[in-house]
């Protein structure tokens, strides 16, 4: 009687991008190769932005097949797409794993603006964004956070003919709670052997995590930092930002003017105006102590509703009084006017829903 074996488990591959520069040179050495292959594959994969070994054409067809049956690359797909009547493009980004966050490029007259997501769901429960309203599933690694960029980057050039000039952490979920992935992604982003993007091009958006904000300063992260403010007492951001009551306004001036000593940087502030919640005068005249903490500028942004929500965006009067309010006393004010309405692309829309259709 013949006996069934049981058959040996797969192998698992390895992450590719996970392995260390020193850990891929001794695989390699181990196998027989030159150690200067590894630094070949590495340029591959973050300088070329290859998603198959099979694209690595200088190198032989013999380590190729090595590097396959040992290793994985994890790379992002746009498992679809939808083109806003402004011209925004809202993709939805397939991971690995099967999980999908929402990355958006926002055309402008003198920029081209990739706005990517760190978190798959997100944790803070902020009252007036989609996302808050999804459960955190994962932290992305660095990688799947550099991808964003290049399929954002791959739209751009097809869509528009230009470059990808800029990028926003203001996607789905909180960076700074990711910290260590998305740190990892800004270098990659600025490398020379990677995308080789200014670090004035990035900008780090938080919700306002006290101790991460003096952490960047202490890292010297290359990128701009941006606090998601929304209210300027503490009051209205409990009411609104759960977050606030463990991170106050005292705890975010205080990092943030650490942040500032140590950096020499400018803080911009994120504030979206909502009807009659934090749009008159007195508002505006909270947030204006603000600003006077440190060098600052501010980007009043048109709300977007949604299902889940019931604030509503401040009428135009109102937002042009407070843009002149603040300006008037010397703050550097922008109005950010909504992209992507139409396709919940807009601040505070991004949620991943079945219904988005593919666009060619």
């Amino acid at each position: 009687m013949l006996l069934e074996l049981p058959l040996a488990p797969t192998p698992t591959k390895r992450d590719i991008r996970k392995t260390s520069p020193d850990d891929l040179k001794a695989f390699m050495v181990e196998h027989g190769e030159k150690p200067f292959r590894a630094k070949q594959v590495t340029e591959w994969l973050w300088k070329n932005t290859a998603a198959t070994f099979e694209e690595m054409n200088n190198i032989a067809l013999a380590t190729r097949e090595l590097l396959d049956k040992h290793f994985v690359i994890n790379g992002v797909t746009v498992q679809n797409k939808q083109l806003s009547n402004d011209g925004t493009i809202k993709s939805a980004f397939k991971l690995y794993d099967g999980n999908v966050v929402e990355g958006v490029l926002i055309p402008h007259d003198t920029r081209m603006t990739a706005c990517i997501s760190s978190q798959v769901g997100c944790s803070l429960t902020c009252k007036f964004c989609a996302t808050g309203y999804m459960d955190r599933k994962r932290n992305l690694d660095a990688a799947e956070i550099y991808d964003q960029v290049v399929r954002i980057r791959e739209q751009c050039e097809s869509q528009y003919g230009t470059p990808l000039t800029n990028i926003v952490y203001m996607g789905m979920g909180e960076p700074l709670l990711n910290y260590a992935n998305v740190v990892e992604s800004v270098r990659r982003i600025t490398a020379p052997d990677g995308l080789n993007m200014a670090p004035r091009r990035i900008t780090i958006s938080t919700a306002g995590i006290a101790k991460m904000i003096k952490k960047l300063a202490d890292d010297d992260v290359k990128a701009n930092l941006a606090l998601s403010l929304h209210a300027p007492t503490d009051a209205k951001r409990n009411e609104i930002m759960p977050i606030n009551e463990a991170n106050s306004l005292a705890a975010l001036k205080e990092a943030l003017q650490y942040y500032h000593q140590k950096t020499g940087r400018k803080v911009t502030y994120e504030y979206i105006v909502f009807d009659g919640f934090n749009d008159g005068l007195d508002d505006a005249e909270n947030l204006f102590k603000i600003a006077k903490w440190l060098p600052c500028k501010v980007n009043l942004i048109e709300y977007n509703p949604i299902e889940n929500a019931d604030y509503q965006n401040a009428a135009d009067d109102k937002i042009t009084a407070f843009h002149k309010y603040l300006a008037d006393r010397g703050v550097q004010t922008n109005i950010r006017r909504s992209r992507g309405k139409d396709i919940d692309a807009a601040c505070g829309q991004l949620a991943v829903k079945e219904k988005n259709q593919v666009v060619d």
